[in-house]
């Protein structure tokens, strides 16, 4: 975890709490022999006492957030310094500098433990301000007690305060570690994301390219495809009918009505706009003009029917329907050999449909998934229809004909009329 440094003046105020026992401990010394009895056994005893605090505070003790973690340690610490303070102050009086530590370490016990050892150093630093244990007694008693109240009062509240503002600090400087790591963890969060973003646009970019591809693959096939076989299909009958001017004649006019009509959707196609009949006419008459010149090129009747009450769709959906009925067409004139076919365009509430029919010689429908074995006109289809929402449904067996059923959802222009005229 990113620490902060500390404040300058709270690791003062650390320094001053861990150097203070032993300068306390030092001055109490140095005024005990100096002013004390003079006895060699006296001095001995209290030196090694003070040895042993000295130790003590130096093996033993705990900083205050320790203290919360190793709470049996901080106990057994504090109860030995009281044990040394209370020995000392017996000794001496001068000690009581000593025994001011008692109010500096309160902050390592738990919070339960706080009174108590404030009133027993509060006890100890009254017993130094009669003069020392040797003045407990007759009226003095009084003035001790007196003290003791006043030391634990005032003393009671300040440490209480320091202890309270201590742990504030802690935690305003936890606070803020914590803070320093949900910056550093949201950076790198942000690098991250700023990478997959990157990533996502290159992917945005060749999904573009390739659904780009497919479109021009797609219109390729609806307009220029199916414009050449068309023509194809005009010059082959027209060299059939060679003996015949007139009707030679009639395809080669075709075949060039058909090249017309192909270059303009190609280049329609290339500037990605809507199919020519569908640029001058709505779709129920687009289709009629569909239905109007497969017929005349593929000598086969196809009737077109609409039902419901005709509205504009969007674009895309207009299209894809007209290039469905137009897909659908080309294949009855390639495959089915029928001698009629039908369109029904039909409007309701929730979606649009579209029905081919032809009464040609059917095929095999494909076990499973049908998009693997159908030709690249109706995989397109397929593919247009899935962009745009809509479904596709193909009925066929030997010798009963085919029907293919296209679905998309019934979504109004904005600002469009509720209904049109019927296309015819």
């Amino acid at each position: 975890m990113v620490t902060v440094d500390q404040d300058p003046e709270e690791n003062r105020l650390s320094r001053i709490q861990q150097y203070v026992p032993y300068a306390g401990l030092a001055l109490s010394a140095v005024l005990t022999l100096a002013l004390g009895p003079s006895a060699a056994g006296y001095r001995a005893a209290m030196l090694g006492v003070v040895a042993i605090a000295a130790l003590w505070q130096k093996l033993m003790s705990v900083s205050h957030l320790e203290g919360r973690q190793r709470r049996t340690k901080a106990v057994v610490f504090y109860a030995g310094l009281l044990v040394l303070i209370g020995l000392l102050v017996t000794a001496s009086p001068f000690f009581g500098f000593f025994a001011f530590t008692g109010y500096l370490q309160v902050a390592v016990l738990p919070r339960r433990l706080w009174a108590p050892a404030i009133a027993i150093t509060a006890a100890l630093m009254a017993t130094t301000q009669i003069g020392g244990v040797a003045n407990l007694h007759g009226g003095l008693i009084g003035l001790y007690v007196g003290l003791v109240l006043v030391n634990l009062v005032i003393a009671g509240a300040i440490t209480y305060q320091s202890i309270e503002e201590d742990r504030r600090s802690r935690r305003r400087a936890a606070h803020i570690d914590e803070l320093a790591e949900a910056n550093r963890r949201l950076r790198e969060t942000m690098e991250e994301n700023a990478g997959l973003h990157a990533q996502l646009v290159v992917q945005a970019r060749e999904a573009g390219v390739l659904d780009e591809r497919q479109r021009m693959a797609g219109e390729i096939h609806d307009t220029i495809a199916q414009g050449l076989t068309g023509i194809v299909t005009q010059l082959e009958a027209a060299e059939r009918f060679d003996g015949d001017p007139e009707r030679r004649v009639r395809h080669l006019r075709n075949a060039r009505r058909l090249a017309r009509e192909s270059l303009t959707e190609a280049r329609r196609s290339v500037q990605a706009l809507r199919p020519g009949p569908l640029a001058e006419a709505h779709l129920p008459e687009a289709v009629q003009d569909l239905a109007e010149r497969w017929t005349q090129s593929s000598g086969v009747a196809a009737q077109v029917t609409v039902t419901g009450s005709p509205f504009p769709l969007p674009t895309a959906l207009e299209v894809a329907l007209f290039r469905a009925a137009q897909e659908g067409l080309a294949n009855i004139g390639k495959h089915a050999r029928a001698s009629r076919a039908g369109l029904t365009l039909s409007y309701t509430h929730e979606v649009v449909l579209l029905d081919v029919l032809d009464n040609g010689i059917g095929f095999v429908l494909p076990a499973g998934s049908p998009s693997g074995d159908e030709s690249y006109g109706l995989s397109a289809m397929r593919q247009r229809l899935r962009q745009v929402g809509g479904t596709l449904e193909i009925e066929s067996s030997p010798g009963e004909g085919t029907a293919i059923s296209v679905s998309v959802p019934a979504l109004r222009v904005n600002g469009a009329p509720a209904a049109m005229e019927n296309a015819p």
